[in-house]
């Protein structure tokens, strides 16, 4: 992850209410860039494109967007999701959890609070994750294969939304009913680590927490983002208020800007 020691991470803490909370999974939840590497490193040799090359923009990017410009015959749902499965397998041991994490879905799912894992990865690659460093599943799941188009397009986590049964007020999502409860677009929390992400979850009209452990921190402030974190640790939960339905989040340590 990177260092830090030039940033002023000590804005005062700030305490908000949301309906929903949506979380990215790479970079978010789990670092697993030593596998990710490793996959595109096989890849390379595979399709006939170096790694380096292909790493310089597949971060946060679903790999069906990128063989669809590097290896267009290998850009199909089946392969990739065989693929991205067995990344997990093969390198379960090359993967941490980001500080803070674990703790944060446990208690949201221990209080019955809402949250969605909103994702550039397949179904496979996540619950094989999951399953692998043994976290919490969340109810509600949106993967890459699940839309037409991947971040920093806005639909993933507008599906997100719908699927935990909010109308956020942007309109049929494919494959999802208009109905659900009502909820103002900005009582929606993102956490995010790349500037695609970013992005998607601010042009869905969303709050984002950007965390600086893959990406630029220039970047994540270009991108959008409302707040910026070392790490999952200075996202806390205050109360689940199941009545009003409305998640107390506190903010901490985050960058001044």
């Amino acid at each position: 992850m990177p260092h830090h020691e030039e940033n002023n991470f000590s804005a005062p803490p700030a305490v908000e209410e949301f309906a929903a909370l949506l979380f990215d999974m790479d970079g978010t939840i789990i670092d697993s860039t030593p596998a990710i590497v490793k996959y595109w490193m096989a890849m390379g040799k595979e399709i006939g494109v170096p790694g380096e090359t292909i790493l310089e923009t597949s971060h946060g990017r679903r790999s069906i967007d990128v063989l669809g410009l590097l290896a267009p015959q290998l850009a199909t749902w089946e392969y990739v999701c065989k693929a991205e499965g067995q990344i997990p397998v093969n390198y379960g041991n090359d993967a941490t959890e980001v500080p803070g994490s674990r703790s944060l879905l446990e208690k949201l799912e221990a209080a019955g609070a809402p949250w969605a894992i909103v994702t550039s990865g397949t179904k496979p690659l996540v619950t094989g994750w999951l399953d692998v460093m043994k976290l919490a599943h969340p109810k509600y799941l949106v993967t890459a294969e699940e839309v037409k188009k991947g971040k920093p397009d806005p639909a993933c986590y507008r599906l997100g939304a719908k699927r935990i049964g909010f109308n956020d007020g942007s309109g049929k999502v494919q494959g999802e009913p208009e109905d659900g409860k009502k909820a103002d677009p900005s009582q929606f929390l993102v956490l995010e680590d790349a500037p695609a992400g970013v992005m998607a979850g601010k042009a869905a009209g969303y709050k984002v927490v950007a965390l600086a452990t893959t990406h630029a921190i220039p970047k994540l402030i270009e991108a959008g983002a409302d707040w910026v974190v070392r790490d999952m640790r200075s996202v806390t939960l205050q109360q689940w208020d199941a009545k009003a339905g409305n998640i107390i989040i506190e903010i901490k340590d985050a960058l001044v800007a």
